[in-house]
C-alpha cells in the first residue's frame, strides 16, 4: 500500500487540529477596538443595523408603530474566570464608547441606551419602553438574570426609582439602579461639574472601568471634544464575582416608546486584561444630520423683517416695564388686613441676592429654600418658594398661614409671614444655622449626632407637636413630620418647621381636606381610606421619625435587603427576636442609654400601629419620653405596624 494517501490524511488532520485551536483561541479573544463597525465581529438583533458608513444604529425614529428594542453583542463570549478552579479570579475590565441619542422631536423622546454584560445574547422576551430591551415586568430584578448594565436613561420612570429623566445608572439584575447620577462631567480645566443633556443629539464619550482588586466600578462621561475627566461621574464599591458567570457577552441594548429616538454607537473599545485603547474620534462615522425644509427666498426675507420688528418692539417695551415687572406682586383687596405679615417681594429679592443659587440651602418636592438677610434690619431669614394655584382657595390658605404665624413655641420654626408673586407663594421663616436634621443623619461622619443630642431632639419635636395638637387655640395638623422638616438651631435643638402643608381645625372637629399629602414612609395607612388627616396621622409620622432618628435609616430603603426595605418591619423583627437594640444606628457604636434606646424603638413601633386608636396621643408620647408611665405591651402580629409603606404607589394621591 502506498504511503502517500496516509501522509495526505495525516496532513489534513494536522491542519484541522490547528484550525480548531485557532478558532478556540479566537473565540476567547478578550480585547478589541472598532472605530466604526464595518466588518466588525458583532451579533445584531431587533432593530439594530450597521449603516453603509460603519455607523451602528440600535433604534430608528422612522419605525414608530411599536416600541422598539435593538441589541448588539461582540460575537464571542468573554472569559471572566469567576469560576475557574486553581486560578485567581480576574474580573477587571475596561471599555469606552462614543454614542449619540437623537430624538425625533428636539429634547423629547426615549428611552435610552445600556452597555450590558450578560450570560446570553437572547433577549427575545425583553420589552422596549422603560425596560430598555433588557427585562420585562416578570423578570426585572431576579437574581438569576446575572446581568450588569450601565444605563443612559432619558425618561423618568418612578416605578424604578429614577432620579430624573437625564441620568446615568449602574443596574444589577434589574432597572432599580444601585447607583445613579444626573448626566454631567467634571471639567479638568474649570475644576467643576458641567451638565450634559443625553438626548441633545451631541456626541458623547463614556468610559467604564472595573478594578477587581479594589472591587470598584467607575463610570465617566464627557463630550467627545475633551479628554477623559479626572473624576468619574459614578464610583460604586461592588463585588462583581457575586453576579457575573465564567463566560459572559458584552454589548449594548437600546429601546424606544411612543416618542422615539435614534440611538447610535459610533465606536467601541474593550479590554478584559488591561486598559481599553482610546478611540480615534476623528475617524468615527457621523450620524446623519436632521434635514430641514427649504424656504423660498421671499418668505425668508419676510420672516426676517417680521422678526426684526418684533425684536425692536420687545426691546423698547422691555426697557419701559422691566423694573416694574421685576418686582411685580399679586395683591388682592382681602390681603389688606394681613399687612404686617405681608413681605414686599423687592425686599425678599434683595435679601436673597435675587434668589441666587449661591443662597440655596434646601430643595424638596414642594419648593426651594433660600437663605437671606433683610436689608432694613440685617435679620437672617429663610425664604421658601412654593408653587400655588391663586384661583382656588388662596384666601383661606393665606388666612391659615397668618394664623400659624402666631404660633409660639421653642421647638417650632417661627413662620414670619408671606408674599405672593405670579405663580409662587413665598413663605418667610426664621433662619436655622445648622440646617435640617437629615443632613446630620445621612451625612458624613463629621456631621454625626450622639445619642444625647438625638434624644433631646426627639423630646423637643414631640413637645412642639403636643403644642400644635392640644395647647394652642386651634388644632394644627402638620401633615409632613420627617427629618428633613426638623431644623437645628445654633445649639442643635430640634425645631419642627415647614408649615406649607399644615391645616387648622377647631378642637373636637375634623379638618375638611380630602387630599392626601406628605411623604411615603411617613403616611398613616388609614389615609388611603378616609383621605383625612388627623392628630393620629401626625402621631404615625412621628413614630416613623422616631425610628429614623434611632436607627439612622430612612423609613423606606428601596435598595436595602428584602427584610430591611421597610424600617418598621426591620425594627419589629428585631424586637420579636429579643434583639431590638440590633436596629439601633451602628454609627453610635453602642454609646447610648440602653433604656432610652429601647424606649424610643418600642414607642416608635407603638406610634406606627396600623389602628389609629391604638396609637398614643402626643401628650402620652411626652409622658413616655419623660419616663412617667410604662409602655403598653406591643402586639406580636407584624401586620399591626406601618402597612401603608407596602401600598402600591398608584394608591397614593399626592
Amino acid at each position: 500500500m502506498s504511503l502517500f494517501p496516509l501522509f495526505q490524511m495525516l496532513q489534513f488532520l494536522i491542519i484541522l487540529y490547528v484550525s480548531y485551536i485557532f478558532l478556540a483561541f479566537a473565540q476567547y479573544e478578550d480585547q478589541f477596538i472598532y472605530n466604526g463597525f464595518l466588518q466588525a465581529k458583532l451579533q445584531l438583533d431587533g432593530t439594530a443595523e450597521i449603516q453603509s458608513n460603519g455607523l451602528l444604529q440600535l433604534t430608528n425614529v422612522k419605525n414608530i408603530s411599536n416600541p422598539q428594542a435593538g441589541h448588539v453583542f461582540y460575537q464571542f463570549p468573554i472569559k471572566f474566570n469567576t469560576t475557574s478552579s486553581g486560578s485567581t479570579p480576574s474580573l477587571s475590565f475596561s471599555t469606552n464608547f462614543v454614542f449619540a441619542i437623537v430624538p425625533q422631536v428636539p429634547n423629547i423622546g426615549g428611552d435610552g441606551i445600556a452597555f450590558i454584560i450578560s450570560p446570553s445574547q437572547n433577549f427575545i422576551h425583553a420589552e422596549g419602553n422603560q425596560y430598555l430591551g433588557l427585562f420585562n415586568s416578570s423578570n426585572d430584578g431576579l437574581p438569576e438574570n446575572n446581568i450588569l448594565a450601565i444605563e443612559l436613561d432619558t425618561v423618568l420612570n418612578p416605578e424604578f426609582g429614577d432620579i430624573d429623566k437625564n441620568h446615568v445608572g449602574i443596574d444589577v439584575n434589574g432597572l432599580h439602579s444601585v447607583e445613579a447620577a444626573t448626566a454631567m462631567y467634571f471639567s479638568n480645566k474649570e475644576g467643576k461639574n458641567i451638565s450634559l443633556e443625553l438626548r441633545s443629539g451631541n456626541l458623547m464619550h463614556l468610559w467604564i472601568d472595573y478594578d477587581e482588586a479594589e472591587k470598584l466600578l467607575s463610570v465617566t462621561l464627557a463630550p467627545t471634544r475633551i479628554p477623559k475627566p479626572n473624576r468619574p461621574l459614578l464610583s460604586k464599591a461592588i463585588d462583581l464575582s457575586q453576579y457575573l458567570l465564567e463566560f459572559m457577552y458584552v454589548g449594548f441594548s437600546a429601546a424606544t416608546g411612543a416618542l422615539p429616538s435614534d440611538h447610535y454607537i459610533l465606536g467601541w473599545s474593550f479590554n478584559k486584561s488591561g486598559q481599553a485603547q482610546s478611540l480615534d474620534v476623528s475617524r468615527l462615522p457621523q450620524p446623519p444630520r436632521q434635514r430641514k425644509k427649504r424656504e423660498s427666498p421671499g418668505l425668508m426675507i419676510m420672516i426676517l423683517l417680521i422678526a426684526v420688528v418684533v425684536v425692536l418692539i420687545t426691546i423698547i417695551g422691555a426697557t419701559i416695564i422691566l423694573r416694574r415687572k421685576k418686582y411685580e406682586e399679586v395683591r388682592e383687596d382681602w390681603e389688606s388686613e394681613y399687612g404686617p405679615h405681608r413681605f414686599i417681594y423687592k425686599n425678599l429679592y434683595k435679601a436673597t441676592k435675587g434668589f441666587s443659587d449661591k443662597e440655596l440651602i434646601g430643595e424638596g418636592g414642594f419648593g426651594k429654600v433660600f437663605k437671606g438677610k433683610l436689608p432694613s434690619s440685617n435679620v437672617q431669614i429663610a425664604v421658601k418658594k412654593v408653587s400655588h394655584d391663586s384661583k382656588q382657595g388662596m384666601k383661606e390658605f393665606v388666612a391659615e398661614i397668618i394664623s400659624m404665624g402666631r404660633l409660639r413655641h421653642r421647638n417650632l420654626v417661627q413662620l414670619l409671614g408671606y408674599c405672593r408673586r405670579k405663580g409662587e407663594l413665598l413663605l418667610v421663616y426664621d433662619y436655622m444655622p445648622n440646617g435640617s436634621l437629615d443632613t446630620f443623619l445621612y451625612g458624613n461622619e463629621n456631621t454625626n449626632l450622639n445619642w444625647l443630642q438625638r434624644f433631646r431632639i426627639l423630646k423637643g419635636v414631640a413637645s412642639g407637636l403636643l403644642y400644635l395638637h392640644e395647647e394652642w387655640e386651634q388644632v394644627v395638623l402638620h401633615r409632613d413630620v420627617k427629618s428633613s422638616n426638623v431644623l437645628l438651631d445654633a445649639d442643635l435643638n430640634g425645631r419642627l418647621g415647614d408649615f406649607g402643608l399644615a391645616r387648622l381645625c377647631n378642637h373636637n372637629t375634623n379638618p375638611q381636606t380630602t387630599i392626601v399629602v406628605g411623604t411615603v414612609g411617613y403616611l398613616a395607612p388609614e389615609l388611603t381610606r378616609t383621605r383625612r388627616a388627623t392628630t393620629c396621622t401626625d402621631v404615625f409620622s412621628f413614630g416613623a421619625f422616631m425610628l429614623e432618628v434611632a436607627c439612622g435609616r430612612r423609613p423606606i430603603e428601596p435598595h436595602g435587603l428584602p427584610e430591611e426595605v421597610v424600617l418598621v418591619d426591620w425594627v419589629f423583627k428585631c424586637w420579636r427576636t429579643g434583639a431590638i437594640l440590633d436596629a439601633s444606628d451602628s454609627r453610635l457604636e453602642g454609646n447610648y442609654v440602653v433604656e432610652e434606646m429601647e424606649l424610643v424603638l418600642k414607642l416608635g413601633l407603638l406610634c406606627s400601629h396600623s389602628t389609629p386608636a391604638a396609637r398614643p396621643s402626643m401628650r402620652q408620647v411626652m409622658q413616655f419620653l419623660d419616663g412617667d408611665p410604662n409602655l403598653p405591651e406591643l402586639p406580636h402580629d407584624s401586620s399591626c405596624f406601618g402597612n401603608f409603606a407596602r401600598v402600591e404607589a398608584s394608591e397614593i394621591l399626592m
